[in-house]
């Protein structure tokens, strides 16, 4: 099969919530240029808005975004408005907030509760939406509890303007004290081959248990987390990857995906190429002992 063949639909489908999704999605961050935020070169538009309208072709029906991901010339919200409105209506968009830049694109002080309601108004604004399908609290530093902040969460829930919430960045007592205001749908936390740890580990079994949707991010990037993968490649990650005629990237997507049938992939990519690949990751099929060779691999690099 011709990887520009394979859609999103074979690496299975889980729910958000209420909301189905299939395993493989996208995450829009890397749209607005070569690196994330205000760093590097910014992105082409019409390549951009072409990436988003590939995914959509491709089955891709979860989309990963967050009104701070911006760069100096591009806003990721407002490439998928412009790309994918009006939206199909299995279109799941899922957000963050808790993070916050001012318009020079510098990072300001962590949202206080008060003001996440003008956090998801703005994301509202910029996708063109009526209500957010899913919204992540992205736990920052600052945040012993998350109680206050996911409450607030909570009220806007309740309000209709979010349908569903995930928490992000939160170790296995965060997801009991959300659990205990309002239900969780997906956890986001660092997540790789190589990039592990075992709250995380413990996190991604206890949404197993609840199932509840596990959402690894920068599980190609790895280290080079926001500035995307390295060209550092193990041996031996690169000798499976070619006995599947794969790509060192696809075979992390592919072993990220094999954690469980509750775990997502949101890879990101503003590289048409790149993008055809991520999907066609979610066909791969890996072996007892493939997994094994790939979980000892992680052990030795994490």
């Amino acid at each position: 099969m011709r990887p520009d063949t394979i859609t999103a639909d074979a690496a299975g489908s889980w729910k958000l919530g209420d909301l189905p999704v299939h395993r493989i999605g996208f995450g829009a961050m890397r749209l607005t240029g070569s690196a994330a935020f205000h760093l590097g070169t910014p992105s082409d538009r019409a390549r951009s808005l072409a990436v988003l309208r590939r995914a959509v072709e491709l089955g891709v029906n979860h989309v990963d975004t967050a009104a701070f991901y911006f760069s100096a010339l591009r806003s990721a919200n407002e490439l998928i408005n412009s790309a994918l409105a009006p939206y199909p209506d299995d279109l799941v968009i899922v957000s963050k907030v808790g993070p916050h830049r001012d318009y020079s694109g510098e990072w300001a002080t962590a949202a206080r509760p008060d003001e996440l309601r003008g956090h998801v108004e703005e994301n509202l604004r910029q996708l063109g939406r009526d209500h957010l399908d899913v919204v992540n609290l992205r736990r920052m530093p600052s945040y012993g509890s998350i109680a206050e902040h996911f409450g607030a969460l909570a009220e806007l829930r309740e309000a209709g303007l979010i349908r569903h919430l995930g928490i992000s960045n939160v170790e296995p007592r965060h997801l009991a004290e959300a659990q205990a205001i309002a239900p969780v749908v997906c956890v986001q936390n660092r997540y790789g081959l190589g990039a592990t740890d075992p709250a995380t580990d413990e996190l991604l079994r206890l949404c197993g248990e609840q199932d509840i949707a596990f959402v690894p991010f920068y599980a190609v990037a790895g280290e080079g987390r926001e500035h995307g993968a390295t060209t550092a490649r193990d041996d031996e990650l690169l000798a499976l990857a070619q006995a599947h005629g794969a790509t060192p990237a696809q075979m992390r997507i592919a072993w990220t995906l094999h954690q469980g049938p509750h775990v997502l992939a949101i890879p990101g990519t503003g590289n048409p190429a790149h993008l055809t690949e991520n999907v066609a990751a979610g066909a791969l099929h890996l072996t007892a002992d493939e997994l094994r060779q790939l979980n000892e691999l992680s052990q030795k690099t994490g």
